[in-house]
C-alpha cells in the first residue's frame, strides 16, 4: 500500500510539474511582450525623470511648484471631469433605450454606437473643425438669427470638450449597456403592482442597479481623457493645453526630456490612483460589466 501511495504521489508531482511548465510556456510570450514594450520603457522614463540633467527630484518639484504647470494639471482634470459628466448625461438615456427595447430600433441604435469605432479618430476630429469653423453650419446658423459677430467656437475649451465627448460617448454607452441589459424587467412591474409610479420605480430600482455601469463608464472615460492628445491639440486653444500636449511640447520644442519624463510619470500616477481607487471599491475585473 505504501509503495502504491508513493507511486501515486510521484505521478501527481510529475503531472504538477508538467502543468507548471505548460503554464509558463503559455505565459512567456505575453510576459516578454509586456516586459519589453511596457515595463522597461516605463522604467526608463522614471529613471530619466530623476537623472536628467542631474540626480534629483527637481523636475517633480518644478511640476508642483510652478503655477503654469499646476494650471495645466487642473485644466486636464477639469476637462476630463466635464467630458465624463457630459458622456454620462448623454449616454444614460441612449443606453437605457437600447437595453430596455427588444426590437429593430434597439439593434439600429446599438449598431450606430458601434459604428463610431469604425470611423477614424482624425476623421471625427476634423469633422468638428468643419462644423465649428467660421464657414461651418453652426456659425452660419448663428448669423442667420441676426448675430453680426458670432462667438469663437473653434480652438477653444468648448470645442475641445465637445470633440472629446463625441469620441468618448460610445465607451460610456457600451459600459452602461452591458449592465442595463442584465436588468430584470419584472422588478419594475413588481414595484408598480405595489403602487409605485413608473418614475418612482425607475428612480428607486433601476437607477441604483445601474450604478455599476455608471461607475465603470465614468472611470473608463475619465482615465482615457487624462491622456487625450489628438483632439485637444486640433480643436483646443493654445492657452488651454492639457498635460499630454505639455509633454509633447517639452520633447519636440524644448528638448527637455527629463521634465517631459517627470510630467509623464505624474500623468501615469494620476491614472494609477484613479484605477487604484476603483479597484479598491469595485474591482478592476468588473470594469466591463
Amino acid at each position: 500500500m505504501a509503495v502504491a501511495a508513493e507511486a501515486i504521489s510521484s505521478g501527481q508531482s510529475a503531472q504538477y510539474r508538467r502543468d507548471r511548465q505548460k503554464t509558463f510556456a503559455l505565459l512567456a510570450p505575453c510576459v516578454a511582450f509586456l516586459l519589453v514594450l511596457f515595463v522597461i520603457p516605463i522604467g526608463y522614463v522614471l529613471l530619466l525623470s530623476v537623472t536628467d540633467p542631474t540626480v534629483s527630484l527637481a523636475q517633480f518639484e518644478r511640476v508642483f511648484t510652478t503655477p503654469i504647470y499646476l494650471r495645466v494639471l487642473w485644466h486636464t482634470f477639469f476637462v476630463a471631469f466635464v467630458v465624463t459628466v457630459l458622456t454620462l448625461v448623454l449616454g444614460y438615456p441612449l443606453a437605457y433605450v437600447t437595453a430596455c427595447r427588444d426590437d429593430a430600433w434597439s439593434k439600429i441604435l446599438l449598431s450606430l454606437v458601434a459604428l463610431s469605432f469604425w470611423t477614424g479618430l482624425m476623421v471625427r476630429t476634423y469633422s468638428w473643425m468643419i462644423i465649428l469653423g467660421k464657414s461651418g453650419p453652426v456659425i452660419g446658423l448663428i448669423k442667420a438669427f441676426g448675430v453680426a459677430e458670432p462667438p469663437q467656437l473653434l480652438f477653444t475649451s468648448f470645442s475641445s470638450a465637445l470633440g472629446m465627448t463625441h469620441i468618448m460617448l460610445p465607451y460610456m454607452v457600451l459600459a452602461l449597456y452591458s449592465v442595463m441589459k442584465k436588468f430584470e424587467p419584472n422588478y419594475l412591474r413588481a414595484a408598480e403592482s405595489l403602487g409605485a409610479t413608473p418614475f418612482t420605480a425607475f428612480r428607486a430600482i433601476f437607477v441604483p442597479l445601474s450604478l455599476p455601469g455608471v461607475v465603470n463608464g465614468s472611470v473608463l472615460v475619465f482615465t482615457i481623457c487624462l491622456g487625450f492628445y489628438i483632439t485637444p491639440i486640433l480643436l483646443g486653444g493654445p492657452r488651454d493645453i492639457m498635460l499630454s500636449q505639455l509633454i509633447d511640447q517639452q520633447v519636440s520644442e524644448m528638448l527637455n526630456w527629463g521634465f517631459a519624463a517627470a510630467l509623464s510619470i505624474v500623468l501615469l500616477a494620476a491614472t494609477a490612483v484613479v484605477l487604484g481607487i476603483y479597484n479598491r471599491l469595485v474591482g478592476l475585473d468588473r470594469l466591463w460589466g
